[in-house]
């Protein structure tokens, strides 16, 4: 059952007169297949065009979607023998970032990848235990300490970032929340191994950053990457969050705007509608897109792949 956003209410009303004909053509002997066929082609045009014309603040919702794909999905369908690694080996561990051995590809080509990344959860009780995706110090410290494990194995990093900040709670600012992100961060940049970042839902501020600082960052079509939400810019600039969709459209959040920055280096196309309506075809597309990147950076040498970062990072804001 797909859960249709504000925008999307003119394709929820056709798809809703689509499901009651067939209930019709089911129980009567009304033959009404050249009705329901004209109205699934109608049906999937707009749906075509809204997308193709989404706004900056109708992204962010997209990329919010409480069926979205997040990285247990991910996990579980695009990678194989995935083995979760836990804590931190100082306080804990955290659930809203998750990482572990895995294996991408198929079974004779399976590249083998330290796999790390948010998960948001998809139902009230996952989403508690998961902590809507935001990660506490011993969450960074986790990344920390599996990308230092990937480098030792020489396995090549693949992040899936899907957050909207790192937790703001009293309990991470006393563990150390800002410095856990910062030497996250770093040991991004000082992997001596390849490192791929996609940015899968939403990438909110520092928290995005420190899974994110990678040689190579992709984006999903309708994904968004920002220093801020919308609603926290417009609560500042404009002291209300009814602004959002105005601090949405200046701030550039969207893979397009991003991608023509320079911020990030490619787009992963998304199924018409969004990832949440096909995660087996956006699942697809987003192994693909890894594969071919993990398959350029493998032939540089540690010494390339840590020069190749710095540049990448420096040549942002150029010009």
């Amino acid at each position: 059952m797909i859960s249709y956003l504000e925008f999307e209410k003119p394709v929820a009303a056709l798809e809703a007169r689509i499901a009651e004909l067939r209930e019709t053509a089911k129980a009567g002997d009304v033959d009404l297949t050249a009705e329901i066929r004209r109205l699934e082609v109608k049906s999937a045009d707009l749906l075509a065009s809204t997308y193709a014309a989404l706004t900056p603040w109708q992204k962010t919702q997209v990329a919010r979607h409480p069926m979205r794909p997040h990285f247990c999905d991910y996990s579980s369908s695009i990678f194989t023998d995935f083995m979760p690694l836990g804590g931190d080996r100082y306080f804990g561990d955290d659930q809203a970032i998750i990482g572990g051995f895995a294996k991408l590809g198929s079974e004779e080509n399976a590249r083998r990848v330290m796999l790390i990344g948010h998960e948001k959860g998809n139902d009230t009780q996952s989403r508690i235990k998961h902590n809507f995706g935001m990660g506490k110090p011993e969450g960074y410290r986790k990344a920390i300490r599996l990308m230092e494990l990937a480098g030792r194995f020489g396995l090549p990093v693949v992040t899936l970032v899907d957050t909207s900040g790192a937790f703001p709670g009293v309990e991470a600012e006393e563990r150390g929340q800002a410095e856990a992100i910062a030497r996250s961060t770093e040991a991004c940049l000082a992997l001596g191994v390849p490192m791929v970042a996609v940015i899968v839902g939403e990438g909110g501020s520092g928290g995005a950053v420190a899974l994110a600082s990678a040689e190579r960052v992709l984006m999903l079509e309708h994904s968004v990457y920002a220093v801020i939400s919308p609603e926290g810019c417009a609560s500042i600039l404009w002291r209300t969050s009814e602004k959002a969709a105005d601090a949405a459209e200046a701030m550039k959040v969207t893979a397009q705007d991003l991608l023509g920055l320079g911020v990030i280096d490619r787009i992963v196309k998304e199924p018409v509608g969004g990832a949440h309506r096909d995660p087996d075809l956006a699942g697809r597309a987003l192994a693909a897109a890894i594969g071919e990147e993990l398959d350029a950076l493998s032939k540089l040498s540690p010494d390339q792949l840590r020069a190749k970062r710095e540049e990448r990072f420096l040549r942002i804001g150029e010009g």
